[in-house]
């Protein structure tokens, strides 16, 4: 029906625009909100010779069909019919004389209201031009009303976690309708409904919806309404209650014997607040020292063993009954003594415990140390030679029940070079002698039974004035390098020593 009205409306203004062409001048379209006022301009360009003008009708025109508004007429004046009479009148005062100026018949629409809303003709009755008219689209709008309230004055928190809704915005009548958006730090979800009224308006409902809990208390919500190009805001601040949160402070986990001046307090996080406290010693009784001032313990005198146990604290409010828990435990030494006190702190003991531990380490080492250098002192004692300043190199003329074969005399000085598996060659050691291991001149045998083999201390060799020698004559077997010959003749194995 209003797609049908929409076109015969078009069609109507095609025919008003080409039976008329530029003589009535009105304005395509106008609008206003409802209980404004608003003006529609008509206005008749006369030609040149003029025409005479008998008569200036508003036509409302509304599905179809046409409603007489007001009537301007050169010998008869003006009317304003029912229902507009109240709010319609003629803009120039001319216009409502007897014999009446109608170039200018605009009127205006006063406490403009919904049922306003319609197209209007402006049409003028001409001699002997006929009939001249034309036609403006009034848009009526409602500006809504919004409100934001709490669902409930008071928000409780349960146990079970439930959702509810808490606060709701409405903008209420509003044409056309208005877009809501809520702005919040809760964590929340908001549900949308419209409305369309018979009047043509839209009522928008939003809910915001949230678990209540302790962290809702106190936050903000707001509701913003955008209306066209308008916004509206309101805000409110969630009230919730909720049972005790509860804790207990006062123990630091160094209370030792002897310590003076030592409490627990129950703390409680409560709406409403809290209105009893209730301490209890679990599975026993409170020490007889015990002092209790709202929710606060006082130890009189100093800590005992006997103040060691579980403490509990009940707290209640209007919604519920919420427990805090410690245990108590107590030492024989401070753990981390309060500033200012005699005591050595906890660091510097664990300081000294660590220099006393790697000082008892160092002389655990030492005596271990010295044990094991008069062991192995002991055993080198029991050697007839040294080793550490001596090296034998023999030929090959050891005897079989292992004697040393015959040499020639060694001079009283001659002193022995360290261990070493290398074999020494013959060298000059002193200038007396006369004897030089490399001038002689020995053929292939007499050089091989008879190569000179002598000991040379590398280190002290410069002092030496002889030169000792020994001669291998007959060719046995040679003996291992590390065999050592003994002063009784025998010979010593330095691996078998050792091991």
């Amino acid at each position: 029906m209003a797609m049908c009205a929409g076109i015969w409306l078009l069609l109507w203004a095609l025919h008003i625009q080409g039976g008329s062409g530029q003589m009535v001048q009105m304005d395509s379209s106008k609008s206003g909100l409802v209980g404004s006022q608003v003006e529609l301009r008509c206005i008749f360009s006369n030609s040149n010779p003029p025409v005479k003008i008998s008569q200036v009708t508003w036509q409302k025109l509304l599905n179809g069909t046409k409603q007489n508004v007001a009537i301007a007429n050169p010998a008869l004046g003006v009317s304003v019919l029912q229902p507009f009479k109240e709010r319609v009148s003629f803009k120039h005062a001319a216009v409502r004389h007897r014999t009446p100026s109608l170039e200018d018949t605009t009127i205006v629409f006063s406490n403009l209201q919904l049922s306003d809303e319609a197209a209007y003709i402006c049409e003028y009755t001409t001699f002997p031009a006929g009939n001249r008219e034309n036609m403006v689209n009034l848009t009526v709008y409602a500006r809504p009303m919004t409100q934001m309230t709490l669902t409930t004055p008071t928000i409780v928190a349960r146990a079970q976690k439930r959702k509810m809704t808490v606060a709701t915005c409405v903008s209420a009548n509003g044409k056309p309708p208005s877009v809501i958006k809520w702005d919040t730090r809760l964590k929340g979800e908001a549900t949308f409904q419209e409305t369309r009224n018979a009047n043509g308006t839209v009522t928008v409902r939003s809910n915001y919806v949230v678990i209540p809990s302790r962290e809702t208390h106190k936050q903000k919500l707001t509701c913003i309404v955008t209306y066209r190009s308008e916004k509206i805001t309101e805000s409110v601040v969630l009230n919730v209650q909720y049972e005790p949160d509860v804790k207990i402070e006062g123990f630091d986990g160094n209370w030792y014997l002897n310590r003076q001046n030592v409490q627990l307090t129950c703390r409680a996080d409560a709406n409403p607040p809290v209105t009893i406290y209730q301490w209890k010693l679990l599975n026993g009784s409170l020490p007889s020292n015990v002092e209790i001032k709202n929710n606060t313990l006082f130890f009189k005198g100093p800590v005992t063993y006997d103040l060691a146990g579980t403490y509990v604290c009940d707290a209640t409010n209007g919604i519920g009954t919420r427990t805090g828990i410690v245990d108590v435990n107590i030492t024989e030494f401070p753990n981390n003594p309060p500033p200012g006190g005699s005591e050595i702190p906890q660091e510097q003991h664990n300081a000294g415990a660590a220099i006393g531990g790697a000082v008892g380490g160092v002389a655990l080492l030492g005596v271990a140390a010295i044990l094991l250098f008069v062991f192995l002192r002991r055993r080198q004692r029991t050697f007839k030679g040294d080793y550490s300043t001596k090296k034998h190199v023999f030929g090959n003329g050891y005897s079989k029940a292992g004697g040393l074969p015959a040499h020639p005399p060694i001079p009283k000085n001659l002193q022995y070079p360290d261990d070493s598996d290398d074999e020494k060659k013959p060298a000059q050691i002193g200038n007396t002698g006369g004897f030089e291991a490399s001038e002689r001149d020995f053929d292939g045998e007499a050089e091989d039974l008879k190569r000179p083999y002598f000991t040379v201390d590398e280190r002290e060799s410069r002092d030496y004035d002889e030169r000792t020698l020994a001669f291998q004559y007959d060719p046995e077997p040679e003996i291992a390098d590390d065999m050592i010959s003994q002063t009784d003749g025998s010979v010593i194995s330095k691996k078998e020593w050792y091991v």
